[in-house]
């Protein structure tokens, strides 16, 4: 996969992109990354890449020639997604659909924003990752790539890691222990020291659930609400007693 990512700060976008899982997968030519400085299409002897706004008013936006420049000289895979708070809900879902495609590209806005003539004529599209406000783009970005990257053939070295996580089919993920088994006082399920796999997963499948219906009840909403058989699983578990 090719993914371009345009950034004022591209040493701070490389930085991340070339530790831990994304590092590796870069280094191993599962992922192609391409960290664009957006000044390299600026002129001036200060490489300026905003100007104030027309209307007056507080802050800086983003310029659309050095903006437009950067993206054509590059040529780099498309879609382009503006990161910015009025695009699409970035999800799970979302994060696959971007997996199956051969790349895509991100720009990331800064200051009050990006000029909205690049939002018109220059992306095929908006990417928001939650209704909060960021100084730029450039942390959406690390969210959407490491989201994404993970999902590639070939980045993740346990395939099955996938389809336990979080999200990945309505639910949030079930707890983890690891040793001691008794730390404190506090036990680990006794189900997780059976050996008895079947029933390991089937306790697993109930924790999702409970802790889905207690932290997410949007998330069950969605997928419909809880089936007759996931009931009679939680009973099976007790966990019917504390949702």
């Amino acid at each position: 996969m090719r993914v371009g990512i345009f950034t004022i700060f591209p040493d701070m976008v490389a930085a991340w992109c070339s530790a831990s899982l994304l590092g590796k997968a870069w280094r191993a030519g599962a992922l192609d990354i391409v960290v664009h400085d957006l000044r390299a299409g600026a002129k001036g002897p200060h490489r300026s890449v905003d100007d104030s706004p027309f209307g007056g008013g507080a802050g800086m936006v983003l310029s659309p020639e050095p903006v437009f420049a950067a993206v054509e000289t590059a040529t780099p895979p498309r879609p382009l997604f503006l990161l910015g708070p009025g695009g699409r809900h970035f999800d799970q879902s979302m994060a696959r659909e971007l997996s199956e495609r051969p790349g895509f590209s991100l720009l990331c806005g800064r200051y009050e924003g990006v000029d909205q003539r690049v939002a018109d004529h220059l992306v095929e599209g908006e990417i928001s990752i939650g209704d909060y406000v960021l100084a730029g783009g450039e942390a959406a970005a690390v969210v959407v790539l490491e989201a994404v990257g993970r999902l590639v053939p070939g980045v993740m070295g346990n395939l099955s890691s996938q389809e336990e996580e979080s999200f990945s089919d309505g639910l949030l993920e079930y707890p983890h222990y690891t040793r001691p088994s008794d730390f404190r006082g506090w036990q680990v399920p006794e189900v997780l020291l059976s050996g008895h796999h079947e029933r390991v997963a089937r306790w697993r499948r109930a924790a999702a659930i409970a802790r889905t219906m207690e932290r997410r009840p949007d998330l069950i909403a969605a997928r419909g609400g809880v089936s007759n058989e996931e009931r009679t699983l939680l009973a099976e578990f007790g966990f019917d007693r504390q949702v």
